[in-house]
């Protein structure tokens, strides 16, 4: 009775909290649309609330945007001879803005220059090259149009982002008119500030004053992630501004830190700060761990990312401060650190730190493995994703002893579930079949394997994991290398072996693309802290 309560439309609440699982999943909501009226609406909401997000080829949508313009802005389309009944549908069913939730300023302004290329090149033709700010210019009216249309509509968002990796004109605009309706400001409930800054075309005045401007009028910044070189142009904009409410979490993305000295202001007067995080950041040294430790507040450092070699006292300073909140841990290429100062490390994470979630270890040495192992152990129970290596190329030494060391003893280190496992190394089937058998009582989201120069283990694969129904996705790439020059390979990735993948299919495994799966601790890894 009660499930055809649901179908029938007569528990609608109960009914959009069903297909809110299906949030992500993209041919399903389109399928839903299909069912009746209710279901129709439930899945335009969750398609349309962060449509500049969603990965695909498609740019269509902003025409559906276009569509609800008034006569006032249509008109400034004529201005650039775009005849609009060619380029916008000629019905809509839904007023598709008022469902907008979710806007993140450079994937907007990316989907509106997507888009552009996708237009009919008869429309483009009047925008070619005789006049040259013409295209510059017709982009920047519909992104200005189309971000006039939100406030027109007085959207409200739940999460708006400030995103600026390079610069963009429009994004300056974009600015200015937030500042000319605050309005449009102040509806939005989480404002997150992310700047990356790779030149210095965009330290200027202007920018950091707009921003500024922007965060005093809304006054509730809850995130803020800082890039590269911003450090030095943001430091006075968290202290002059009234974040110290609001603000729960800061991310330090390859951040410099030589020179700060009064960083542990900024973190003094963050009274709900709730989480720090540091990726491949640099100058850790004890200038500036210093002030961290003489913080009378808990400084809750939930993610370190060692990008250096630092001073391993300072580090160690560090764990001491943080230790119970970090969570996410990793290290990269072997090349950047001396053997030393890497088991030391090692050893000070396994000593201070016991609760982390994430952990990321990349060119073992032989005398780092057991201690990586050993890591492991003492995480085990918190432990849920897992990147672990040793070789790049076929010719990296004692690759195949190092990854059957490691193959041989993991398995045995796991919990009952992993999120994620991702392993990049020379497999050999038996140190494979060993690893298998050690973790056959654990279920796998997520497994990537980078088979870098090892044995073809496909096979074993749909014995020992696919039969067994062990993971729920699989990534998988084998590389074979030439025998005498390692520039020569070959990738054979799982995902485009399509009869292999409908086998998957049949016992619920999902193959995606190797790079659509991994985490790479990029920028993008880093704005998704939290």
């Amino acid at each position: 009775m009660s499930s055809s309560k649901i179908f029938s439309g007569d528990l609608p609440e109960l009914t959009y909290d069903i297909i809110k699982y299906l949030q992500n999943d993209f041919s399903t909501l389109h399928s839903c649309i299909l069912v009746n009226r209710l279901w129709c609406r439930l899945a335009i909401s969750l398609l349309w609330e962060n449509p500049f997000s969603i990965p695909t080829e498609n740019y269509n949508f902003i025409e559906f945007y276009l569509n609800n313009l008034n006569n006032e802005s249509r008109s400034k389309l004529n201005e650039y001879k775009i005849n609009d009944s060619n380029l916008l549908p000629s019905k809509t069913l839904f007023n598709y803005p008022s469902y907008l939730e979710y806007l993140n300023t450079w994937k907007f302004i990316s989907s509106v220059e997507e888009w552009f290329e996708t237009l009919n090149p008869r429309n483009r033709y009047y925008l070619q090259d005789s006049d040259k700010h013409s295209i510059l210019g017709f982009k920047k009216l519909i992104c200005m149009l189309l971000f006039k249309l939100f406030i027109e509509n007085e959207v409200n968002l739940h999460i708006f982002e400030i995103d600026n990796p390079t610069y963009n004109s429009y994004f300056e605009d974009i600015l200015e008119l937030m500042l000319q309706n605050p309005n449009f400001t102040h509806n939005i409930r989480n404002l997150k500030l992310y700047i990356s800054i790779n030149h210095d075309s965009i330290t200027n005045t202007s920018i950091k004053n707009r921003i500024s401007q922007v965060i005093n009028t809304h006054q509730i910044l809850k995130k803020i992630v800082l890039c590269y070189r911003s450090l030095y142009l943001y430091q006075s904009l968290l202290l002059s501004n009234n974040c110290s409410n609001s603000l729960n979490t800061i991310t330090f993305y390859y951040i410099n830190f030589h020179g700060i000295i009064n960083l542990d202001k900024v973190f003094d007067q963050l009274n709900v700060l709730e989480s720090v995080h540091m990726v491949y950041c640099s100058s850790l040294n004890n200038d500036f761990i210093q002030q961290i430790v003489n913080l009378t507040k808990p400084f809750k450092l939930k993610s370190l990312f060692i990008g250096e070699m630092s001073q391993i006292e300072s580090l160690e300073l560090l764990l001491q401060k943080s230790s119970n909140y970090l969570e996410n841990f990793g290290y990269g290429s072997g090349y950047r650190y001396k053997l030393p100062f890497k088991q030391q490390l090692s050893e000070l994470v396994i000593k201070y730190c016991k609760n982390i979630k994430f952990l990321d270890l990349y060119e073992l040495d032989y005398q780092i493995i057991c201690l990586a192992l050993n890591l492991i152990e003492n995480i085990r129970q918190n432990l849920n994703y897992l990147s672990i290596g040793v070789c790049e190329t076929l010719f990296s030494i004692g690759a195949i002893e190092r990854s059957s060391i490691i193959l041989r003893n993991l398995g045995q280190h796991f919990t009952f579930r992993l999120e994620y496992l991702c392993l990049t190394l020379n497999i050999k089937m038996n140190d494979f079949e060993i690893f298998l058998k050690n973790s056959q009582n654990t279920f796998i989201k997520k497994l990537l394997i980078n088979n870098r120069g090892g044995d073809d283990i496909l096979s074993c694969i749909k014995e020992n994991i696919m039969k067994k129904k062990r993971v729920k996705y699989l990534a998988i790439i084998e590389t074979t290398f030439d025998e005498y020059d390692e520039n020569i390979y070959e990738d054979k990735e799982l995902f485009l072996l399509k009869n292999e993948v409908k086998e998957f299919e049949l016992y619920d495994i999902i193959i995606q693309e190797y790079s659509d799966l991994v985490i790479y601790t990029n920028t993008d890894f880093a704005k998704k802290l939290e």
